[in-house]
């Protein structure tokens, strides 16, 4: 008991730490080893998070996005940062989009227009990132890591997914060598089989993943019902059109349309597998596609506040760990211990773990996110 309670001062601390703290040396963080986060007294050097919005997440394809352009959608939440915030956007040092599906280039292209819809001068740059799911967070990292470095002192980084224009494709053209290489094969195996596979290797039943649907939905429902969204999503007027009339109408999205808050066990086990004649992953206990954005203000928290701008977050550490790409969905059991051991911490000392269910970029709800601040 005693531990717990000294565990939780601690990481309380970290959070709002305005002086030196008594639970903490000027230079050590006593959550952790003496190799753990060497800082300065008032911690004024630590990255946190400032801001977090995000569009809702709507239905690839058929949700309320399907008509509205990947670069409005990012637009949307990069404005919103600047707007709910004040910040000036020529302070900003770059901004960092992780994004999968697009091609490269042309996604770049995008989310620089969308900055510039957003009122960014040309002076801020902006690049993409893709580490596939993890992309987002991958975004995350890079302007942490720059920010530490010294090279700016505030960044952007955002997510962007809009599977209604960009599905998932295979390799258009695909080298005869991989044939030799097992591993290399396997890189192009469909995201649905590799689920198929975690199944098969570590005995995931059918109901497994059916009662974690059932309760993913509930959950999220439940959220959404206690308003736990309504900070954090911008509400977006765009256009939609409708596939039979061709008819243009103007709406307002401003909740997630993927949520089945009436999802049950009964109904889930009726569907057919998705990827596999005697598969368990089924339409109802996958993710769905999907289109949105997210983007998140980082800082040094002394400019934040130095600004008067809240501490909603603190980037402690991030690990990206390579895994057999034919069973890729267990990355987040090789990273998360790696992420906790970098922050000087014990997995027992984590009270929370969320984990992305779906494939993509968009945050939030994108990415590995191990909170334990």
């Amino acid at each position: 008991m005693e531990k717990a309670f000294n565990r939780q001062k601690v990481l309380l601390a970290h959070l709002q730490p305005t002086s030196p703290s008594p639970l903490l040396s000027a230079s050590i963080c006593a959550a952790g080893d003496s190799a753990a986060y060497h800082r300065t007294a008032a911690f004024g050097d630590d990255i946190v998070i400032v801001a977090a919005y995000r569009t809702a997440i709507c239905k690839a394809r058929r949700g309320g996005f399907k008509d509205t352009f990947p670069d409005d959608l990012l637009g949307f939440v990069l404005k919103a940062v600047v707007e709910k915030t004040n910040v000036n956007p020529s302070e900003v040092g770059d901004i960092v989009v992780g994004t999968v599906l697009a091609p490269g280039s042309e996604r770049a292209i995008e989310c620089r227009m969308a900055a510039f819809y957003a009122g960014f001068p040309d002076t801020v740059p902006l690049r993409t990132v893709n580490r596939q799911c993890s992309s987002g967070l991958q975004a995350v990292a890079d302007v942490a890591a720059s920010i530490k470095a010294g090279y700016y002192d505030i960044g952007i980084a955002a997510g962007l997914e809009c599977m209604t224009v960009n599905g998932i494709r295979s390799v258009p053209q695909v080298n005869p060598r991989v044939e030799t290489f097992q591993q290399a094969r396997d890189c192009l195996l469909p995201m649905g089989l590799t689920s198929e596979n975690v199944a098969q290797r570590y005995g995931v039943t059918r109901q497994d993943q059916d009662q974690a649907a059932v309760d993913s939905h509930r959950k999220a429902a439940a959220a959404r019902a206690s308003g736990k969204f309504k900070d954090e999503i911008i509400p977006v007027t765009t256009k939609i059109v409708d596939p039979e009339t061709g008819i243009q109408k103007v709406i307002t999205i401003s909740e997630d349309d993927g949520i089945r808050p009436n999802s049950n066990l009964a109904e889930l086990s009726r569907l057919k597998p998705a990827f596999k004649k005697d598969g368990s992953t089924t339409a109802g206990n996958a993710s769905q596609v999907s289109d949105g954005a997210g983007a998140v203000l980082l800082m040094k928290r002394s400019l934040a506040a130095q600004k008067g701008l809240p501490i909603l977050g603190v980037f402690r550490s991030f690990a990206a760990v390579g895994v057999d790409p034919a069973v890729m969905g267990v990355g987040p059991a090789a990273a998360i211990p790696a992420a906790v051991q970098a922050a000087g911490l014990e997995l027992n000392d984590i009270d929370l773990f969320e984990i992305n269910e779906v494939a993509g970029s968009t945050m939030p709800p994108e990415s590995l996110r191990v909170r334990f601040f």
